[in-house]
């Protein structure tokens, strides 16, 4: 699939218009659904290997938070070969009550993946639960940067950050 393809079928899948009140807090007029794209074969797959371009000889580990990155997670780490994680928003009650779900080593460097981007907040959170176990986040990449302040905010964090699409890529306009 060539980025304009995969342009093609993110927008086509996941674009809706309508009234929607973003995680951020923030009102849209348009939503990209996540689940839409990220449950179709193709798409996934695409990403997977889009993903893959970012894991350099020294990432270690893949990570995505839960829910919309575990899929995301999954299929950079099949198109690599390299183990993921799943960082959860919050323990759970019960098992084993963790944070993070798989093998996450001290001294790891992490490619951490997010779906949607408006203002970094829950990829922000997963990448402190990373670096309080220890490991360093090498960069965060997402599938879409809405180009509502997540750059800014992952970057002032001091993470790299990239996206695969924008927006602007998919012809979105505020």
């Amino acid at each position: 699939m060539t980025r304009n393809e995969l342009i093609k079928r993110v927008k086509e899948t996941a674009y809706l218009e309508g009234d929607f009140i973003l995680r951020s807090g923030k009102r849209s007029k348009y939503y990209l659904d996540k689940y839409l794209f990220e449950t179709c074969p193709d798409i996934l797959k695409e990403l997977g290997k889009e993903f893959a371009k970012h894991v350099g000889d020294d990432v270690t580990l893949i990570a995505g938070a839960e829910l919309g990155g575990v899929a995301l997670a999954a299929a950079a780490a099949m198109e690599t070969g390299k183990n993921w994680v799943i960082i959860r928003n919050s323990k759970k009650g019960y098992g084993t009550g963790k944070l993070v779900e798989g093998k996450l080593n001290k001294g790891d460097v992490v490619l951490l993946v997010e779906d949607i981007a408006t203002t970094g907040g829950q990829v922000l959170e997963a990448a402190k639960v990373i670096t309080e176990a220890g490991a360093k986040v090498k960069k965060i990449v997402a599938v879409i940067d809405r180009k509502q302040g997540a750059g800014e905010n992952i970057t002032s964090a001091g993470y790299k950050f990239e996206s695969l699409l924008t927006k602007d890529d998919l012809g979105i306009k505020d």
